[in-house]
C-alpha cells in the first residue's frame, strides 16, 4: 500500500542526498524506500545500473541490488529466527551439537546465540578462497579456523559466524540455505524479487555490483569467499529489491504477523531483538541502532533504543524502528568504484543523511510500543 504523500519538498531534499552519491560516482545506482508497517511512504530510483548513462535506471520493485552482509539478516538470521520459533533449533545448545565438526581449542563452548550475536571469538574474516577451490574444501577450511577470543566474552562482528549459521540451518532443516530461505523467509513475506545468486532468472534488472577486466558485472556476488559458496552462504550471497526489502521490514514492525496469518509468533522475535551488555551494540542477527554518544552514526541521532539494522560492504543499508513506526531501506551498489577509506567514509555520511533527512520529515506513530519519545 502506498500512503498520502508527506511534504514533496521534504522527499525531494532528501532524494537529493542519495543523488549527490550518483553525481560523485559513489555509486551508480540507488533505491530509496520508506514506510510503516503498513504503508510505503516513498520509493524511488536513482541513477543507472552502470555508470553508463545508455544502462536503465533502478526501479524500487524490479531491480535486484547485490544485499552483501544485509544476507546476514534477510537470509540466514531470519531463516534461524524461524527454526528457533518451530523449536527445531536452540539459541543455546553448543553449535558443535548440530554441527559435530566446530571442535577444538574452545570452540565446544560457542553457542548458536553466539554467532548470532557475534560473541563467539572467531576472527572478522579469513580468506577461504585461497585455500579452497571448491565448496567442500572452503567449508573444510571454514571448520578449522581457530577462536580469537574466548567464547562469550568479546563482540567481533564477523562473516565467519554467519557462514557457519548458514551451514548449520542447512543440517537443521535438511535443506539448502538457498531453498529454506526461499520457502520459509522470502515466499511467506511475499519477497518475489529475492534470489541467491545461482537461483537468479537471467532476465531481471541487476544493477552492477563488482568490475571485471574492467568491466561491469551483474548478477555475481560481490564477495570472493560467497563466491566460492557457489553463491549461496550465510554471509553474503543474496540479490533483492527495495520493495522486497520493505515488505521484510514491515513484517518486524508488525511482530510477525504477514497480512491474516503469523509468520513467527511475536515473542520469537522480540527474542532476536533482545541484546545482552557482553554483546554491545548486537541482538540475534541485528545491529541495535542507538547509541550513547553517536559520532556520525549511520541510524542518525534520532535513533530510539528500538531501532534495529544492518549494512552492507556493497552500500545497502536497512533499518526499522518500532517506537517510531518507521523503515528506511537504502540499497547501492557502492563497490562498482574502488574500495578506499574516502569511498567508505562517504557512504556512511550518505547513510547518516539519509536517516536524519528522513527522521526530520517523518512523524513518529506509536502502535504498539508505549515510549516516552512517542
Amino acid at each position: 500500500m502506498i500512503g498520502p504523500p508527506l511534504a514533496a519538498q521534504g522527499w525531494g531534499e532528501i532524494g537529493r542526498i542519495v543523488q549527490e552519491g550518483v553525481r560523485s560516482r559513489l555509486y551508480s545506482a540507488a533505491v530509496l524506500v520508506v514506510g510503516r508497517r503498513d504503508t510505503v511512504l516513498y520509493s524511488a530510483g536513482f541513477g543507472h545500473l552502470t555508470f553508463s548513462p545508455d544502462t536503465p535506471a533502478p526501479e524500487p520493485g524490479g531491480t535486484l541490488f547485490d544485499l552483501a552482509s544485509l544476507t546476514k539478516v534477510v537470509a540466514t538470521a531470519s531463516s534461524a529466527l524461524v527454526l528457533v520459533d518451530a523449536g527445531a533449533l536452540d539459541l543455546d545448545r553448543p553449535v558443535s551439537s548440530y554441527l559435530p565438526r566446530f571442535v577444538g581449542s574452545g570452540k565446544e563452548h560457542v553457542s548458536v546465540r553466539m554467532l548470532l550475536n557475534h560473541t563467539s571469538g572467531l576472527p572478522a574474516w579469513f580468506p577461504l578462497y585461497r585455500r579452497a577451490g571448491s565448496r567442500a574444501e572452503a567449508v573444510d577450511t571454514l571448520y578449522q579456523v581457530p577462536l580469537k577470543h574466548a567464547p562469550g566474552t568479546v563482540v567481533e562482528y564477523s562473516d565467519l559466524n554467519a557462514l557457519l549459521l548458514g551451514l548449520l540451518i542447512e543440517t537443521v532443516s535438511g535443506e539448502s540455505l538457498a531453498r529454506f530461505a526461499r520457502e520459509a523467509v522470502f515466499g511467506p513475506l511475499g519477497m518475489r524479487h529475492a534470489f541467491f545468486m545461482p537461483d537468479i532468472p537471467r532476465d531481471v534488472s541487476i544493477a552492477a555490483s563488482r568490475i571485471e577486466a574492467g568491466q561491469p558485472r551483474a548478477g555475481i556476488v560481490n564477495d570472493k569467499n560467497a563466491e566460492r559458496f557457489d553463491g549461496v552462504a550465510g554471509h553474503a550471497g543474496l540479490f533483492a529489491s527495495g520493495l522486497d526489502l520493505a515488505r521484510f521490514a514491515q513484517v518486524w514492525l508488525r511482530e510477525g504477523q504477514t497480512g491474516d496469518h503469523a509468520w513467527v509468533a511475536p515473542a520469537t522475535m522480540r527474542r532476536f531483538l533482545e541484546h545482552e551488555p557482553v554483546a554491545g551494540s548486537r541482538a540475534l542477527g541485528w545491529e541495535v541502532g542507538r547509541r550513547e554518544a553517536p559520532i556520525e552514526s549511520v541510524y542518525g541521532a534520532r535513533a530510539t533504543a528500538n531501532t534495529y539494522g544492518h549494512t552492507g560492504w556493497t552500500g545497502t543499508f536497512l533499518w526499522f524502528d518500532p517506537t517510531r513506526d518507521l523503515f528506511l531501506v537504502l540499497l547501492t551498489n557502492r563497490s562498482l568504484t574502488p574500495t578506499t577509506a574516502r569511498a567508505l567514509r562517504a557512504m556512511r555520511t550518505v547513510r547518516n543523511r539519509v536517516s536524519e533527512a528522513v527522521a526530520n520529515l517523518v512523524p513518529a506513530r506509536c502502535v504498539a510500543v508505549a515510549v516516552a519519545a512517542c
